[in-house]
């Protein structure tokens, strides 16, 4: 029994201590490293930094363009979650509830995008918002509406704005395929007993559907939240590099450079600690907001 024991502990050990180690060397360093880096000057590329404390933490708070990469990624946050879990949502309960015939297909065609480099779609959707051969202007001046052809990427109105399409399109087919698993799992008698109870259609997905999948939407949410908040300068660097005149800039874009472009290492290490705080203060409340009763069947 004793060696049963022992067994055990060693058999976790070996499962748990590669997994910690490389967690370690590819999180807890790196984390720890760029909160060290916060307290110094440093262009990231000499030998020598100087020791400043408090004071990149103070030129943040002090910084005009921070606000605006903040206000720029929560932006892209809320509409990217309303976005992408509304179609999401929508294809999922079609494909599953609906008895289409060409659902396999169209579950590739949601999903694809997802299976492209973010740089792709980038350069994608640039091409697709070109002033003069794009897609957007061309088809607005086809159906009569050509002045509203504009330079979306270069309009300080639009630039945000624009981003919001390739980003949601990216986005769709995951969630889509995870809400899917949670419909696909619901029992049909479950439906059968709101039928029989009188429920239409409508008040089936309200009452049945949507309580018995909400864990999968939260875990959706939560996890287009921590992405945004932390990968959406992907799509700004490829697509507007933050510009026009920083109309674009988020957090990850502005660190990026100050950091590699500017040669202002410490202060961009200083952005990084922000965007961990906000990330993890969004996701704590985001977890308290979409707290729910366990919902069984």
């Amino acid at each position: 029994m004793v060696q049963t024991k022992k067994q055990k502990y060693i058999f976790l050990a070996f499962c748990l201590i590669p997994t910690f180690i490389m967690f370690s060397i590819f999180t807890l360093y790196p984390l720890f490293n760029g909160l060290y880096f916060s307290f110094f000057e440093w262009s990231g590329a000499s030998n020598t930094r100087e020791f400043v404390g408090l004071d990149n933490y103070s030129k943040l708070f002090n910084d005009d363009i921070i606000p605006k990469t903040i206000w720029h990624d929560y932006f892209l946050v809320v509409t990217k979650v309303i976005g992408i879990m509304i179609i999401a949502l929508f294809v999922a309960v079609a494909l599953t509830q609906l008895k289409i015939t060409e659902a396999p297909f169209y579950r590739i065609v949601f999903f694809f995008p997802n299976i492209m480099s973010v740089v792709v779609i980038g350069i994608l959707w640039m091409f697709i918002y070109n002033p003069s051969l794009g897609l957007v202007n061309s088809g607005l001046e086809k159906i009569g509406l050509g002045e509203w052809a504009r330079p979306w990427l270069g309009d300080e109105k639009w630039a945000l704005p624009s981003l919001v399409l390739p980003s949601v399109w990216a986005g769709i087919g995951l969630f889509m395929l995870l809400l899917m698993g949670g419909i696909a799992n619901i029992s049909k008698s479950t439906y059968e007993a709101a039928r029989i109870d009188g429920a239409n259609e409508w008040q089936q997905f309200w009452h049945v559907t949507l309580p018995l999948i909400w864990p999968q939407i939260k875990i959706s949410i939560l996890y287009i939240v921590i992405t945004t908040l932390n990968g959406s300068f992907i799509i700004v660097q490829v697509m507007t590099g933050g510009g026009p005149n920083n109309a674009t800039h988020v957090m990850g874009s502005y660190l990026y450079q100050q950091a590699f472009k500017q040669y202002n290492f410490g202060y961009g290490a200083t952005i990084g600690v922000m965007i961990l705080v906000l990330s993890l203060i969004t996701v704590l409340l985001l977890q308290f907001l979409l707290r729910r009763e366990k919902v069984e069947y």
